[in-house]
């Protein structure tokens, strides 16, 4: 565990030093939530039926789709390892005394971890205490109860899991493919949409609602967020973290499967 606990943190400092790109990414992600904002603005304003959730919850679901977008979703595999398969250079992690597939399962944690503080915190600062100062009705409210803000954590950490996981599937895909773009450019459009990055999953017709609840991807962004805004109860956690939690496992099974699987197959230098 004190291997992967220094890799964790010597790949989080790593990734902490893109300073001026995660300001970059603030500002854009800030222009791209006011549109989102502004679009579900007018169709609440002009909806006609009573919707699964009201303007104020669904507002909240976009700041937080915009704070967290580079954390939870998984829009690649970790480019470095792909470049090492590609390369052959991956014998040198073949030959670690670790299991490999820990080895890059945990600096897709920090993959995942490191834009919390450099991009989430900043917009979120702004989206809950600035925005209010100005008159804004489109800020992001807190939870409802501390139930709900304990329950977003708990659910969030999992989201974290869930989406390392899907990462360390993005990357070993290299091992089955030419060039790995492929999977790298299909995936994560099929994640965004159906995780609720785009629509909040609420919104979407019911009869495709039992089908994206059941995928892996509501589990990302579409649970964790509800429970933040309070479209969902505290008390459905356990839900949350049981569906979060079998997907969890049955993608690691797969992704340790083929990773074991590829290793075997790998050739290294005509070797």
């Amino acid at each position: 565990m004190t291997a992967y606990w220094s890799l964790f943190v010597a790949r989080f400092a790593l990734l902490l030093q893109y300073r001026t790109a995660a300001l970059a990414g603030v500002a854009t992600q800030l222009f791209w939530g006011f549109v989102k904002v502004m679009v579900l603005e007018a169709f609440f304003t002009h909806a006609t039926s009573t919707q699964p959730m009201t303007f104020r919850e669904a507002v909240g679901y976009v700041w937080l789709g915009q704070a967290f977008l580079m954390a939870i979703v998984p829009w690649s595999g970790d480019r470095e390892i792909q470049e090492l398969i590609r390369s052959g250079a991956v014998g040198y992690d073949l030959l670690r005394p670790t299991d490999l597939y820990n080895f890059w399962f945990t600096r897709a944690l920090a993959l995942r971890t490191a834009p919390l503080i450099l991009r989430a915190i900043p917009l979120l600062s702004v989206a809950i205490f600035i925005l209010p100062l100005l008159g804004s009705e489109r800020s992001l409210a807190f939870p409802p109860s501390f139930a709900s803000l304990i329950a977003f954590i708990v659910s969030f950490i999992g989201a974290i899991l869930l989406s390392s996981a899907l990462t360390m599937l993005l990357t070993v895909s290299m091992m089955w493919t030419i060039s790995g773009e492929g999977i790298n450019s299909v995936l994560p459009t099929f994640i965004i949409i159906f995780s609720g990055m785009i629509v909040p999953l609420p919104l979407f017709p019911d009869w495709i609602k039992p089908i994206l609840n059941a995928l892996p991807f509501s589990g990302l962004l579409d649970q964790p967020f509800r429970l933040f805004t309070g479209n969902l109860l505290p008390n459905a956690l356990f839900n949350v973290l049981l569906h979060q939690t079998f997907w969890i496992v049955v993608i690691i099974i797969l992704g340790r499967v083929l990773v074991k699987r590829g290793v075997r197959k790998l050739v290294i230098q005509g070797g």
